[in-house]
């Protein structure tokens, strides 16, 4: 069944905003950090950002200051809310289970994603 399950993609001209909704299972949401990652056309994904069962996020560089992922820990959904876009940002979004890594005594949000959604599309105009 489907566990992650993207949604607000969308047209959008530079400067403008889009908020995308993942729905997860229980599950998936207990078990994993949330995520975005998006890839485009020839271009290997890009981890977007992450974040932990305590609110904490990590962005990639290329997003930092524009996007801000939030969650809703009740309905077991996360949020990316993506302002400032431009041409660039043009990809399949997808929202993703990230492993989490036991380091330094602490649970981190790791690289490795468990499973991602069906991607939603996100395109910026100039």
């Amino acid at each position: 069944q489907v566990q992650l399950v993207e949604s607000g993609g969308g047209s959008v001209q530079a400067g403008g905003s889009l908020r995308l909704s993942c729905a997860a299972s229980r599950y998936i949401y207990s078990t994993y950090c949330m995520g975005w990652f998006r890839q485009a056309p020839g271009k290997e994904r890009e981890g977007v950002a992450t974040i932990d069962s305590d609110g904490s996020a990590s962005y990639g560089g290329s997003v930092k200051g524009r996007f801000t992922i939030s969650q809703d820990n009740a309905i077991f959904t996360a949020y990316l809310q993506m302002n400032s876009l431009k041409p660039e940002d043009t990809a399949m979004y997808y929202c993703a289970a990230v492993k989490r890594i036991w380091n330094g005594g602490r649970w981190h949000c790791g690289l490795e994603y468990a499973g991602w959604g069906q991607g939603t599309q996100v395109t910026v105009s100039s």
